[in-house]
């Protein structure tokens, strides 16, 4: 069961189009595992929509004159050549797309099957496959944790988006599952192990800083993930 959920904040501005690709590919995500989110985003959309119609009303009809008023609301003209069309709207299906990590495949999101990918890279249980979003400090990855695999305790320079798309893993706060939405920064310190393997969707915006260990032996990880 999903326990993690991007903040109202976040949903808000995805709905009002004002984050990165790499966050509102990360919350349309999430949205496709999660009833309860996608809800939301649904609700807010509904909302942005009736406000931008208003607007529109506003500007288009608020005139001087009364006649020309008048004339501008006759609705059912306007209705009748909206609907004189014979034109059917159609949907294209989008093939669904897969991925493969040391022998694994997965089915990957919607949201990503037109994002370019670099070549997997390997270090110790870990396989990162980076999206290529041209987003400046802003790193997406597909990051693959093999069985028995972890990502050594660490904080955050800047902020780290994680999005659970198959399998668990756990840290001091509890399990995390398929779905779930965890936004940390440097307020937060973990160590993720992964007992059966799992895929995250990773975004990050500053590299990884170690809290145990030496931190120029653990440097090369950091890199790796960011």
């Amino acid at each position: 069961m999903i326990k993690h959920h991007p903040t109202f904040e976040l949903l808000q501005n995805f709905v009002n189009g004002d984050l990165p690709a790499s966050l509102a590919a990360g919350i349309a995500i999430h949205a496709d595992m999660c009833p309860i989110c996608q809800q939301h985003i649904t609700q807010l959309t509904e909302q942005v929509a009736e406000l931008n119609f208003e607007q529109e009303f506003l500007d288009k009809f608020i005139v001087d004159d009364a006649q020309d008023l008048l004339e501008l609301a006759d609705f059912d003209q306007m209705i009748d050549s909206i609907t004189a069309t014979n034109d059917i709207a159609t949907t294209k299906v989008t093939p669904e797309k897969s991925i493969t990590f040391r022998n694994n495949e997965y089915k990957l999101p919607r949201a990503l099957n037109n994002i370019e990918q670099g070549k997997p890279a390997h270090i110790g249980k870990l396989t990162r496959t980076r999206l290529q979003l041209d987003e400046g400090n802003i790193r997406t990855s597909l990051l693959h944790i093999d069985p028995g695999g972890s990502v050594p305790e660490h904080t955050h320079n800047g902020f780290e988006l994680t999005l659970l798309l198959a399998g668990s893993f756990s840290d001091v706060q509890g399990e995390y599952v398929a779905g779930d939405f965890i936004m940390l920064d440097g307020n937060h310190q973990h160590h993720p192990v992964s007992e059966k393997g799992c895929l995250c969707y990773t975004v990050a915006n500053a590299p990884l800083h170690f809290t145990q260990g030496i931190n120029k032996l653990l440097n090369p990880i950091g890199t790796f993930i960011y």
